[in-house]
């Protein structure tokens, strides 16, 4: 934990206004976004075709998307049916 703090504070004056930015920085700059992002295309992509494979592909992507591998269930979930219509009849 040390190790990290000394990592964000790298460069900072505590006394300057503007610290909070610069710490938030220091700690975004030790993030793999390179990696984050590359695995979030594969987690959608997988997603879109998991849904293309049960016709319902949107649902993959967005579920993919928002849940990342969790997601790549909701695309063999059973579709929700909109109620009847009030006065139809089925026949």
């Amino acid at each position: 934990m040390n190790e990290l703090l000394a990592r964000a504070m790298q460069g900072v004056d505590p006394d300057d206004p503007g610290a909070f930015l610069q710490i938030f920085m220091n700690l975004m700059a030790l993030v793999p976004w390179g990696q984050l992002i590359l695995w979030q295309i594969v987690f959608v992509v997988v997603g879109g075709l998991l849904g293309w494979w049960r016709g319902r592909t949107m649902a993959g992507v967005v579920a993919a998307l928002i849940l990342g591998p969790f997601g790549w269930v909701v695309p063999f979930l059973p579709r929700r049916t909109p109620p009847p219509l009030p006065g139809s009849k089925k026949r």
